[in-house]
């Protein structure tokens, strides 16, 4: 796969199919952005794991955190790693190693490890770099747009809200 550029069609596919997300690197501070992001997908209706061994036992966002991927008593469909490219590697052989694998692997903005992605990829395992999924559901929805950035999608198809509460777009739009 060209892990230079993702097609949109296949994050919006990973994003539709996707339930249950290992987020390796969680953060309890609420500054950092692994909880920015762990609070996003959860308030999006994903099953966010946190995992961190300095976290173990504790809850982070209702949810609680695990010490590695093996500790983690289910199936997990993607993992995301929320660690430095020098720890991909390792985390990507662990994700691995798990029964059943995970569908997708994704490595957040700046984390790149092209071996890790081709072990991956030789046992069918499906894996973004350098990408954040919130960034991504967000620019694939509209609403990044309620920021000002351009998310380089037109469309002419009135935008889905996702339920009640407080606003928020669904990828999930009719014809998408």
């Amino acid at each position: 796969m060209n892990h230079e550029s993702y097609d949109d069609a296949l994050i919006r596919r990973i994003l539709r199919e996707v339930k249950t997300i290992a987020l390796v690197g969680a953060s309890a501070s609420e500054a950092r952005p692994s909880w920015i992001v762990t609070k996003y997908l959860i308030d999006r209706g994903y099953d966010v794991i946190p995992v961190n061994p300095g976290l173990a036992g504790q809850t982070l966002l209702g949810k609680t955190v695990y010490a590695s991927l093996k500790d983690i008593p289910g199936p997990i469909d993607m993992v995301e790693i929320f660690r430095n490219s020098a720890a991909a590697g390792p985390i990507t052989d662990e994700a691995l190693a798990l029964d059943p694998l995970p569908k997708v692997i994704w490595m957040q903005l700046s984390v790149r490890d092209d071996a890790a992605a081709a072990r991956a990829e030789a046992k069918g395992v499906t894996v973004i770099m350098n990408r954040c999924p919130k960034i991504e559901y967000g620019r694939l929805s509209g609403e990044i747009g309620w920021q000002g950035i351009n998310s380089r999608i037109l469309s002419a198809k009135k935008p889905q809200l996702a339920g009640k509460g407080f606003q928020k777009l669904t990828i999930n739009r009719p014809g998408t």
